[in-house]
């Protein structure tokens, strides 16, 4: 399913994130949720100066909010291409906020590069 064709999550399920975010997030937040709840991500990465690579993310679906979440993200196809990062459920939630919010400005599905410094562990 496309982000387009996202239902919004139910109101039960909104409330049990909504301590986690504030302002405009809030917003899109059902439609992150129901996007979550579907465990797989597929965009293109784009590449400056290049071409965009597709990927594909999955996760485990957990039901809260503090629950860690194993993501897996593959790179056009390719195992040595793979990588995995453990975080909590409502911080990837957080990260498909801004996937879908970027997705709205763009048309293209791609997770920020806060995603991809976590993922690659350039944070730690």
């Amino acid at each position: 399913m496309s982000i387009e064709q996202l239902q919004p999550a139910s109101l039960q399920e909104v409330r049990v994130y909504q301590p986690y975010f504030q302002g405009n997030k809030r917003n899109t937040l059902p439609l992150a949720i129901s996007l979550y709840k579907q465990g797989v991500l597929q965009g293109q990465r784009n590449i400056e100066g290049g071409e965009s690579i597709p990927f594909v993310a999955t996760w485990n679906v957990s039901t809260l909010p503090a629950d860690l979440t194993r993501c897996r993200m593959q790179f056009d196809g390719k195992a040595d291409l793979s990588y995995e990062v453990m975080m909590s459920s409502s911080e990837l939630v957080d990260f498909l906020i801004d996937t879908i919010l970027h997705f709205k400005r763009t048309n293209t599905v791609d997770f920020t590069k806060g995603f991809y410094r976590k993922l690659l562990r350039f944070d730690n």
